[in-house]
């Protein structure tokens, strides 16, 4: 997967985290973790299934704050710890992929920069999700995986 492609098809996150590289990865390896913090704020995740290797499935359901439910899976492309994992990402199973998606964590001292990257096919796919809250998303789930990851470390 060639990131840098068309701008206008791509949103970015990042967020520097009080924790080590090795206890980040974690926290996207595991769906005990992904559950009490993957997604914006307010979202409670539920997984299904989740088996975190390249060609594993993560199937969940994100329950929003409104009372609807909305069905996510995640397909491993690659998985390269503890720096890079890339992926696609639908809805239902019975449909294609909506984007792809790259996290990427670089180690800062005993901190972790950890950028996420989402790739769609198309720029109005991209608009089309920037109408849903897409970037305050990106930005509070990065925020929950900081308060979580840090009360996990401080606990370690």
């Amino acid at each position: 997967m060639n990131i840098a492609q068309d701008p206008a098809r791509i949103l970015e996150f990042d967020r520097l985290v009080d924790a080590p590289i090795d206890l980040v990865f974690v926290m996207f390896s595991d769906a005990r973790h992904l559950d009490a913090w993957w997604g914006p704020d307010g979202f409670q995740n539920e997984t299904h299934e989740m088996e975190f290797k390249v060609g594993g499935l993560w199937r969940y359901t994100m329950h929003g704050p409104d009372g609807k439910d909305w069905p996510n899976w995640i397909r491993y492309h690659t998985i390269t710890p503890p720096t890079r994992i890339a992926y696609e990402h639908g809805g239902e199973m019975d449909e294609p992929a909506h984007f792809d998606g790259v996290i990427t964590l670089d180690a800062e001292g005993d901190r972790t920069r950890v950028t996420l990257t989402l790739i769609f096919p198309t720029e109005d796919a991209r608009n089309a999700t920037l109408k849903f809250g897409a970037v305050d998303g990106g930005k509070q789930t990065l925020a929950r995986l900081g308060a979580y990851v840090a009360e996990v470390h401080a606990s370690s």
